[in-house]
Formats: C-alpha cells, sequence, structure tokens
C-alpha cells in the first residue's frame, strides 16, 4: 500500500513541476521602458493610464496631432512594449494622425496580471479604444488598429467582435496558435502526445480555444480593410503562415504585403514600407496626408 502511495505522490509531483514549467516557459518577459516620445523623437506626448479588467491599468502614451480627428492604436509584441513600436508609429503621427501607444498587461510600465494571453492582449485592445471614445470623442472619427506579433493576433481578434474600426494592420501575425505552439514545442524533442497535452493545458488556463482566436479564422469575421504585413525573412513566425491566411480568407477587405529581408522583429525594416501602410489607410478612408 505504502508503495502505492509513493508512486502516486511522484506522479503528482512529476505533474506539479512539468505545470509549473510551462507557466514559466510561456511567462512574457517584462522589458523595462527607457525612453519615451520625447527624448526619442522630440514629439510631445501625454502619458495616460487605461482601466481593464480586474482593477488593473495600462500605461500607454498619447501623441497628439491638432485638429486630429483620426487615431491608429499601436500595441506590441510578446515580451515587448510602447517603447519599440515608436518608430512604427512615427510615420503615421507625421501623416497628421493621433496615435495611442500602450504597454499590454504584464508588460512595459502596466500592471501586472497573473498570465499573458492573446485574448488578453486583445481584451487590453478592447479597453484601450473604449477609453479613447469615453476620453476623446473627437479623435475617433475613424480609428485604426495596428499590432505586431501576439500583438497582431490581438488587433484582428479584437476588430473581429466590434464594428467601431475602420482599419487592421497586421505585422508578423502567426496564422494559428496550435502551429506556433508546435514549432516551439517541437525545439525540447516533446514526443506528439506531450504537445497535445501541453496545448490542451494552456487552452484551459486562458479559457480560450486556439481556434476562436486564431488569425487565419478571425480575418474572416472583420468588416473594415485588413493589411497583413510579413517579413519574408521570419525564422519565428514563416511568412507561409501570412499566406496561409489569405489563402483561407480569399475576401476583398483583405490585402498582403511581403517585405523583402525583414525578420520578426525587424520594425525597421517595416518602417521604410511606412508609405505602404499610410497609402492603405486612405484607400480605407482615412485623411492621412
Amino acid at each position: 500500500m505504502s508503495y502505492v502511495v509513493y508512486v502516486l505522490t511522484a506522479i503528482v509531483m512529476l505533474m506539479s513541476v512539468f505545470f509549473i514549467a510551462i507557466h514559466l516557459g510561456f511567462r512574457a518577459p517584462k522589458v523595462k521602458t527607457i525612453e519615451n516620445p520625447k527624448t526619442r523623437f522630440n514629439i510631445d506626448f501625454l502619458s495616460v493610464s487605461i482601466p481593464v479588467n480586474a482593477k488593473k491599468h495600462l500605461s500607454g502614451w498619447l501623441l497628439l496631432v491638432d485638429d486630429a480627428q483620426e487615431t491608429v492604436i499601436v500595441l506590441h509584441g510578446w515580451g515587448g512594449n510602447a517603447e519599440m513600436m515608436l518608430p512604427l508609429a512615427l510615420p503615421f503621427y507625421q501623416a497628421d494622425m493621433n496615435v495611442l501607444l500602450f504597454d499590454a498587461r504584464s508588460h512595459g510600465q502596466s500592471d501586472s496580471d497573473t498570465f499573458s494571453s492573446l485574448p488578453r492582449f486583445a481584451e487590453d485592445v478592447a479597453a484601450a479604444v473604449d477609453w479613447l471614445k469615453r476620453e476623446h470623442p473627437h479623435r475617433v472619427k475613424k480609428v485604426a488598429l495596428l499590432g505586431h506579433s501576439v500583438g497582431a493576433g490581438a488587433v484582428l481578434f479584437a476588430a473581429s467582435k466590434r464594428h467601431d474600426i475602420a482599419a487592421v494592420i497586421s505585422v508578423s501575425a502567426f496564422a494559428h496558435p496550435e502551429w506556433m505552439m508546435q514549432r516551439y514545442l517541437k525545439t525540447f524533442h516533446l514526443p506528439r502526445f506531450l504537445r497535445r497535452q501541453v496545448m490542451r493545458y494552456v487552452e484551459w488556463v486562458i479559457a480560450h480555444r486556439f481556434t476562436t482566436f486564431a488569425p487565419i479564422n478571425t480575418v474572416c469575421d472583420i468588416g473594415c480593410p485588413v493589411l497583413i504585413v510579413h517579413g519574408k525573412d521570419d525564422l519565428v513566425i514563416p511568412i507561409e503562415d501570412a499566406r496561409a491566411i489569405l489563402q483561407h480568407c480569399q475576401a476583398p477587405h483583405l490585402r498582403l504585403i511581403e517585405i523583402d529581408g525583414a525578420g520578426h522583429d525587424s520594425v525597421d525594416k517595416i518602417e521604410q514600407h511606412a508609405g505602404k501602410l499610410i497609402e492603405f489607410l486612405r484607400q480605407a478612408g482615412f485623411a492621412v496626408t
């Protein structure tokens, strides 16, 4: 009898270590903010605090253009922060758009939460849109969303649930979270059945099935124009993911720009093609210059 107890205890301990390892392995690093729009580009800004679920607050910067009624909301990727997105946000400000950048929960200067996930990123996007409409109603004649990586998937997910978004720009999004996790878990040489258990456990923790927020599905539920931007040299999320999204949802509101020489975090390479992003917004009805 004692032998059975020892075996069961060992199994429980191993499972506990396994699940703790999953939480630690998928925990987003919190990168400290060093510069702001003023120190980086000599742009005046408002520091903002945006309330979100569970009495948490998001830290952000609002760059205002005189008399501008249109705003682009910019969201970073996993382990990123608003500062990292400043080079990509600058062209929109220079095109006479207001720009709202913010840190997702557990990132940058924002409050920490129990865990991070794409659905929680999307909740933060929704909170930012609602805050902007409430606090600056004269700045939301048209609202565009721009996100990078997990943030890209989040803006697509958020836009699929709303009717007040005029355009979405997705930079380096994965097509399906299960594809991305399979690629990641294979680097640890885990057997297939164990990889499957990890994914089902992650779905249980975040309380969402992967299919519900997979960009390959959510783009089909978005009514406004969507621009998919992806680097051809992305080794984290291959360009095939972007192509799969377009292949799955062949809709007139969906476009793809492939960037030569750009990797997953090549914000500078994407910035070099800012004119195409601005032109996309102009075609979507924005009064950008």
